[in-house]
Parts: C-alpha cells; structure tokens; sequence
C-alpha cells in the first residue's frame, strides 16, 4: 500500500504515464496472485519456515532493486520479483498458525495476524507520503529491510522446528497455466485502453482465457491439485472466497485509484493523500482481531 502514494512521484521522476502507474502496482500483485497456490505447495513440499525465509530474501532484495530503478521497465519487472516473494510470505505465515493452534486460539492468532496486516495498510500510505514529500519515494521501498531484518532474527531466536507433509508434491503444469492465465487478462486488460484491439490485446485475453480454463480442469484431474474444487462445495470455504474476492477487488481499486487522484487531480500532497486513506485502515484494523476472537467462540 506504500505504493499508491509513490506512484505520482515516480512518475514525475522515471515517466511512462498511467500505464506505467498500473503496472508498477500490478506486476505484484500478478505474480503475487498466480504464484501463491504453487507457494503454498512449496511451503507444505519443503519446509515452512524455509520458505518463510526465501520469501523475506527475495521481498528484500527486490525492494532495495525497486530503490534502485533507473527507469519505470526496471522497477516493473523488480515489483515483479517483490510479487514472488510476497507468494512465499502469505502461505507460509498462514500455515504455521493453523499448524501450530487450534479452536479459539487459532481464530484469534488469525485475526492478529490480519489486524497487523491492515496495520501496515494503514501505515504504508502515511509513511510513503511522509518519504515523498520529505525524502524520495525510493525510501517508501527501502524500508521493507528494517522488518524483514527483525523477522529473520526472531526466526533464528525462537528456534521453531521446521515442518513439511511427506506426501505433498508440487503441481508446476497447474502453476504455469495459473500464471499464464492471469497475465494475459491482466495486461489485455491494462492495455487495450493505450493500444486498442491490437492483436496482442485480443491474443493475450484469449491465451489467458484459455489458460485458466486449463487451470480449473487440471486441478479436476490432478492427482494432488494446488487448489482442489471440492473446496468449494464447503460452504463456509466457497462463500467466503467469493465475499474475499469482491473485497479485496473493491480495496485494491480503492487504493490505486483515490491514491492517484488526491494527488494528481486533487492537488494534494502525499502527505495528506496518506492521511486520506487512514479512517477505512483504521476500521479494518481494530475490527480485524476483534472478529476473529469473535469467530472463534460464535463460529463464522
């Protein structure tokens, strides 16, 4: 969320206009997207807290590229790399808690573990208005390191045994249909407003269409499917995935948009842009555990 705020500065200092600012934001969450049920099967294949640890690296390592970016094709393809090791984070963190706690505890620790990730939400946009307008928007990425210093201290500290399923396996056909799948819609999607119905538009939805269609019948058919479908017809499971996907479609657009808008139409600083974004984080953030307690002792 730190990015929304950067994205004018960065392009008044690298360019590339509104595409740029679209794929500066969806390059992560694309490889985000495609490559966290794979993550998944790589946390239960190979250890969770390994790829906890590979995740944190990698988050880093693309944050200081990102610093770094001489211009806008540089810093995409780093948000990309950045994607990937948000992939590794999110299962790995999610499994160690359902692996480790049980009951209320469990839906409690869930809920923590949410309320401090609508925590960053609402400090991401305040503290990027701050470096903009008061260092470079290149620190709004340097200082992811800071926490992921502290994180891979305190899984040294704590000295947790790692854990793994002997019979997982990983599913890669299913990860590159996954993948392909999403990338195509996403960029016929981002642009067919700059090229029109130019015929990498039209291939690319098509190719993504098809993919993900090939997705959803290789998790059918394969014997140890990433995402298997009878999930769905729990209705806990299926229901709540649909409510999760028109949320979170509703905060993203949210974000990028009133974050592009408060400064380059609303000629606010990056500051008060941040600020702006503060009232719906903070009532994410008290409700967040509040709820998950509350679901725990009610049920969902």
């Amino acid at each position: 969320t730190i990015v929304n705020v950067a994205l004018p500065a960065i392009e008044r200092e690298l360019g590339g206009g509104l595409g740029a600012q679209q794929w500066i934001v969806d390059a992560y969450l694309l490889t985000l997207g495609s490559l966290i049920l794979v993550a998944g099967a790589f946390s239960d294949a190979f250890g969770r807290i390994r790829m906890l640890r590979v995740g944190l690296v990698v988050f880093g390592a693309a944050s200081l590229a990102i610093a770094l970016a001489p211009d806008p094709l540089v810093l995409i393809l780093a948000r990309g790399v950045q994607g990937v090791g948000g992939a590794l984070l999110v299962p790995s963190s999610l499994a160690l808690i359902t692996s480790t706690m049980s009951g209320a505890l469990q839906a409690k620790a869930i809920g923590i573990w949410t309320a401090l990730t609508s925590a960053a939400l609402l400090a991401g946009p305040l503290i990027g208005g701050l470096f903009v307008d008061y260092l470079s928007w290149r620190w709004a990425f340097v200082v992811n390191v800071v926490p992921i210093a502290v994180v891979l201290w305190l899984l040294v500290v704590l000295g947790r045994r790692d854990e793994r399923r002997p019979d997982a396996s990983v599913d890669l056909p299913g990860a590159v249909l996954c993948a392909v799948g999403f990338g195509g819609i996403v960029f016929a999607l981002i642009e067919q407003p700059r090229l029109g119905w130019h015929a990498a538009v039209v291939a690319a939805g098509i190719v993504g269409a098809v993919a993900l269609k090939g997705f959803i019948v290789r998790q059918r058919l394969a014997a140890h499917p990433m995402m298997p479908l009878s999930l769905f017809l729990v209705r806990n499971f299926g229901w709540g995935n649909v409510a999760t996907f028109f949320v979170y479609a509703a905060l993203g657009l949210n974000g990028f948009v009133i974050g592009v808008y408060l400064q380059q139409g609303a000629g606010l600083t990056a500051t008060l842009a941040g600020l702006a974004s503060l009232p719906i984080s903070v009532i994410m953030t008290i409700g967040s555990s509040w709820a998950g307690a509350l679901g725990g002792r009610i049920g969902p």
